[in-house]
């Protein structure tokens, strides 16, 4: 591949087609990475619940804010702050173990306080009450410059 052209999809989009790792950090061209989510897939709320958990527990974040991603471009306008703030806690919990520590508190705490207002709903058995108390805590720990284990600090999605 010539590294100095920007790669493109079919449809010519610009695409970054390198290689990531478990934490979607770009590798060198030609290095085995992991896979990469495919992007514009429609699931259902159970199916992104049951992905982006077992993404979290493999270590993959940045992976499962792909399949959140998708669920909040995607899904009914009332539920659009709820996917998007879980991506953002997934995205948080990425930059905490890549070592960008503020960035990742910061995005914690902004996804928190995106899915609390869906607290008393519980909308498909996620336990937002835990997840805010999950984001909030580990924002607190990552805010004193502590990087983290991303598998280790998975948190659970549904209550």
């Amino acid at each position: 591949m010539n590294e100095t052209r920007r790669d493109r999809d079919a449809e010519g989009r610009a695409r970054n087609a390198r290689p990531r790792d478990g934490l979607g950090r770009p590798l060198p061209y030609g290095t085995p990475g992991v896979e990469r989510q495919p992007e514009g897939v429609l699931r259902t709320p159970p199916e992104t619940l049951r992905e982006a958990q077992r993404l979290l527990d493999a270590g993959m974040p940045f992976h499962a804010h792909e399949v959140f991603e998708d669920a909040w471009k995607s899904g009914p306008e009332k539920e659009r702050e709820l996917w998007r703030g879980l991506a953002q806690l997934a995205v948080g919990l990425t930059h905490s173990a890549r070592g960008n520590t503020a960035g990742g508190a910061r995005l914690l705490r902004r996804g928190a306080g995106a899915i609390a207002p869906y607290a008393e709903a519980g909308p498909h058995g996620i336990a937002v009450t835990g997840l805010t108390a999950w984001a909030r805590e580990l924002a607190d720990r990552v805010d004193t410059g502590r990087t983290v284990d991303a598998a280790a600090e998975a948190p659970r999605l549904l209550g």
